[in-house]
């Protein structure tokens, strides 16, 4: 299968020059940056719902103090806030590091939820970057990503984001936040370098002749296809010049796989399993494995097992994988890898809010994000009439091999793709401890509704930054456990793969999240059971689905009457021949 990026047909060159607000509606800078180390005064204690000092002020108080003189500090219950936490004095400003000793008691005590510095907050100031203000996919009220409002919490420090495109062309606006990549078109004339793959993931140009990409194919241009998708996700902010990145302080992992006529199934599989930090056959390790990945790129058909084993390992190994739904105006469950479960798959949106008029839709797109159109719908195919309602992000000038640097508005769900992959980059730094799952469930339940419409389906809505992020700081991560190794499931036979959960009080819930991820060519041999520690069991599939591929889902089963601490094992039985598989992953949410 070869496939291809997903940005909007109407892309004609359109470079965009260094402008400032020129209708003066941005705010000026209004005070500076919060201190990255700021003295703690006060903490903000959450205790659960169970403990005494969650309704009384005086247990709250004993507690504090308790706790403040171990830790040699004086600690002193002030009030109780609004939510119903405690605020604690330290009775003056101390170091972060003197209140880490305080915080660290208050976290050992199984009655407390959660514990955190009450810092502080500044007004924003407006980014300076020249372009700043043609980005209203960021923060327009009416379909921009509320991006600015999340960045006094994150701004997406210590991660990597894999772009697995087309490569990346130098551009200043970018640089600053590159780390190492590779190459993996392992045909020479596609990749157009003299070898097959290599350590270098520059974009040496994805421009084609009329018919060499099949019988009747046009000539087109090189895109610098990554280097957009890079400078929307992590451009350099603040630095006086271009555009800003959503995750500003992540780093872009270029990973290669575009080149002239697409890219092969067999190159991208191995990227996502490389970016991911998984081990590759010829190709070193990765050094600095991503913790989200992005694919701004598709092709017809549901999704392959090649796709869905490596996306599968891909989360297993604890990264957030974020897709294109496609720029085809049709369900997206024909296009690959927009079909592929435990992906983030995003729909494109436009600034009056309505659903991009080439996105593709369907009941199985998660989210949407801003898209552009860079022309009306009625308009000529490959025109540029309206490139202020594009995204604009930063590009080349070369047509064929890279030229100067320029920025550029490009449409597509290639161009919604990287807004929610940054986002996803915001959430992983504000909390390091997400799940690939948590991830995706933070940004699809913060999502807001459209300002206009989306027929066919557009998932939750509209991909809200600043209620995703304060989802995460705000609520206690749900306890999530997960075994990824194989256990292979012969023909006729049973299979269990355990899983031992510690640290949870009392019982399950009576939603008990069970992800079953099972590779096996007939799923109508199997039955597939939740045994509890106590050896009760549930059955959440019984030799359903025929000769369907794969068991990809998540189940809710109603484990209240069942101690949460203990070993679970999701059992296997396989119940004709002909057919095998393993259990590739599972996982339990509390």
């Amino acid at each position: 299968m070869s496939v291809t990026l997903l940005a909007g047909s109407a892309t004609a060159s359109v470079a965009v020059t260094a402008a400032n607000d020129p209708a003066g509606t941005l705010p000026a800078a209004a005070a500076p940056s919060s201190p990255a180390a700021a003295p703690v005064e006060n903490l903000i204690v959450g205790y659960k719902s169970s403990a005494s000092e969650a309704s009384s002020n005086t247990a709250a108080a004993d507690d504090a103090a308790a706790k403040g003189k171990k830790a040699g500090k004086q600690a002193k219950f002030d009030r109780r806030l609004g939510t119903g936490a405690a605020l604690v004095s330290l009775g003056g400003a101390v170091a972060p590091s003197e209140a880490a000793g305080v915080m660290a008691q208050f976290r050992a005590d199984p009655d407390v939820a959660y514990v955190e510095p009450d810092s502080r907050a500044y007004a924003m100031s407006t980014p300076d970057d020249t372009e700043y203000a043609k980005q209203w996919d960021l923060f327009e009220p009416t379909a921009g990503m509320n991006v600015p409002a999340a960045w006094d919490k994150t701004t997406g420090s210590g991660v990597t984001v894999a772009v697995i495109d087309t490569g990346y062309v130098a551009h200043s606006d970018v640089a600053p936040n590159i780390v190492a990549g590779y190459d993996f078109i392992s045909t020479s004339s596609a990749a157009r370098d003299g070898n097959g793959r290599d350590n270098n993931p520059a974009d040496q140009g994805d421009w084609s002749a009329a018919g060499e990409c099949g019988t009747g194919s046009k000539a087109s241009d090189s895109s610098w296809h990554g280097t957009h998708v890079a400078g929307t996700i992590a451009a350099a902010t603040n630095n006086g010049k271009g555009v800003a990145g959503i995750a500003y302080n992540a780093k872009i992992q270029p990973v290669r796989v575009l080149g002239k006529c697409g890219g092969a199934t067999s190159d991208i599989v191995d990227a996502i399993t490389w970016a991911s930090g998984g081990s590759v056959a010829g190709v070193p390790a990765n050094a600095t494995p991503a913790k989200v990945i992005n694919m701004s790129l598709g092709g017809s058909g549901a999704c392959t097992t090649s796709y869905q084993n490596a996306i599968n390992a891909a989360v297993g190994r604890g990264t957030t994988v974020v897709v294109a739904a496609g720029n085809s105006n049709a369900d997206a469950a024909g296009f690959t890898p927009a079909s592929c479960n435990n992906v983030i798959n995003v729909a494109a949106t436009n600034r009056t809010g309505d659903r991009s008029f080439y996105s593709n839709f369907g009941s199985i797109i998660d989210v949407a994000a801003p898209g552009g159109e860079t022309r009306r719908a009625t308009d000529t195919p490959g025109t540029v009439t309206t490139p202020e309602n594009g995204i604009l992000s930063s590009l080349n000038a070369g047509t064929t091999t890279p030229g100067a640097e320029i920025y550029k508005p490009y449409q597509g769900t290639s161009m919604a793709a990287p807004h929610v992959a940054g986002l996803a980059a915001l959430l992983v730094a504000a909390k390091p401890s997400l799940t690939p799952a948590q991830v995706e469930s933070a940004i699809k339940t913060s999502a807001r509704p459209l300002a206009g419409t989306c027929t066919g389906g557009c998932g939750t809505g509209l991909a809200d930054a600043a209620a995703a992020v304060t989802a995460v700081t705000s609520t206690p991560t749900t306890p999530s456990f997960e075994n990824t190794a194989d256990f292979a499931i012969a023909d006729n036979a049973t299979v269990e793969s355990p899983i031992t959960v510690s640290g949870v009080n009392g019982n399950a819930p009576a939603a008990l999240k069970v992800g079953v991820n099972i590779a096996h060519t007939y799923i109508g041999d199997l039955k597939v059971d939740l045994v509890a520690p106590d050896g009760t069991v549930y059955t959440v599939h019984n030799r359903a689905g025929g000769s369907t591929d794969n068991i990809n889902q998540t189940y809710t089963v109603d484990a209240s009457s069942e101690v949460a601490n203990g070993t679970w094992k999701l059992r296997v039985n396989d119940n004709a021949g002909g057919d095998t598989g393993k259990i590739d992953s599972w996982s339990l949410g509390f």
